[in-house]
């Protein structure tokens, strides 16, 4: 393994709508999934088995073959207690890290804090999407929200200082009515400014990628590929976020999931050719995830939402293999028709922050929970 000397950076990729666990790492030689998946059920001569027990959906296979290189942690029965079922209750749990309560604030955001207390770079935290999640939200932090690298910061040819203070008092005057003033106004006016100040920053991204990589048309491949050009054009970044979907596959499934997968894995595997040939992948891992998994038994074109589900870590500083256990797939196991989590996800990310990011989990995801050690570490 080639060391590196720089800061180390987190891409987390957000499997929105909650990615169907049982059908993405099927335990193809349990009687229980053939049972429940009546309709869905991939043929055992269409997985693609990872070992003698389990294998992935067949449309993952640029994934597979990263987890066969070593670089890739499989992680099972991923979640939390009494899962709501819900997509906006579940991703603020997972987003706050506060299963207890609504939470405002994110686990990233904070972890941004730690990272740039004085908020120095408006681009430490670059969120590849619409709109802003909470996972990324926190007082003092400001985040750059990119939904296209080629068109980002339509304002920068704006170069005369007292223009850019007419545009930040239009864009203060144009909110500050409807959401207040004082600290309200303050905050919209450094999020304009450090807006301005990203785009300056990120708009030499294109500018200096070079890339013989030729990534999919699909939408994730598309947002991938602009993390990649921020990342290799060496801005300061150390957090990316992104997401995908929607895998809510209560109907049509077969089909959707297989496109969603084969999006995903394709789009994965560029981004990390592309890594590669830049020099660039020993600093960083990549972490997805899903809000929660789907039901065992199938609904006859779909799947309800679950409970337990499954993560990936992937990169050269990974640890490649399984972590955690295959939840129980037996019925007098099952409650309310889910898997049940057996990891807790803060534990998940404890890991992250204390092993790849070098800081203090518990404030971060407010406790300490196991933590599976799936990241290379000086130690081992």
């Amino acid at each position: 393994m080639t060391t590196t000397n720089k800061p180390p950076v987190l891409v987390v990729l957000q499997l929105t709508g909650g990615n169907d666990y049982f059908n993405t790492i099927i335990p193809y030689t349990d009687g229980n999934y053939y049972d429940n998946r009546k309709s869905l059920q991939i043929p055992e001569e269409r997985i693609l088995k990872l070992d003698d027990k389990m294998g992935m959906h067949p449309a993952m296979g640029p994934m597979k073959e990263i987890f066969d290189s070593g670089d890739m942690a499989i992680i099972h029965g991923i979640g939390y207690q009494n899962s709501p079922r819900s997509h906006f209750r579940s991703m603020d749990i997972w987003h706050t890290c506060e299963p207890d309560k609504v939470g405002t604030e994110g686990w990233l955001g904070r972890a941004l804090k730690n990272l740039d207390p004085d908020s120095e770079n408006p681009v430490t935290g670059v969120n590849v999407d619409q709109a802003l999640p909470r996972a990324l939200v926190a007082p003092g932090v400001s985040v750059a929200s990119v939904a296209d690298l080629a068109n980002y910061g339509l304002l920068t040819n704006i170069e005369q200082e007292q223009r850019r203070l007419q545009v930040l008092e239009r864009f203060a005057n144009m909110y500050g009515p409807a959401v207040g003033t004082g600290q309200v106004m303050e905050y919209l006016g450094q999020t304009g400014l450090d807006a301005l100040k990203g785009a300056d920053i990120l708009k030499v991204a294109p500018q200096k990628y070079e890339s013989s990589v030729e990534y999919g048309s699909s939408l994730i491949s598309q947002k991938l590929r602009d993390i990649a050009m921020m990342h290799t054009a060496e801005v300061g970044t150390r957090v990316f976020y992104t997401s995908h979907g929607s895998f809510d596959t209560h109907a049509a499934q077969a089909a959707t999931h297989a496109q969603l997968w084969s999006e995903v894995s394709e789009a994965v595997a560029d981004f990390w050719d592309d890594l590669r040939e830049h020099d660039a992948d020993e600093n960083v891992i990549m972490f997805m995830f899903s809000e929660f998994g789907r039901r065992v038994r199938d609904n006859g074109s779909g799947t309800d939402h679950g409970a337990a589900g499954v993560a990936f870590a992937l990169g050269p500083r990974i640890k490649g293999g399984y972590y955690s256990e295959y939840p129980e797939t037996r019925a007098e196991a099952l409650e309310q028709g889910d898997m049940v989590p057996n990891l807790d996800y803060r534990g998940v990310y404890s890991t992250i922050l204390e092993d790849w990011m070098h800081m203090d989990a518990p404030p971060i995801v407010n406790g300490r929970f196991e933590q599976p050690k799936f990241i290379q570490t000086n130690g081992n």
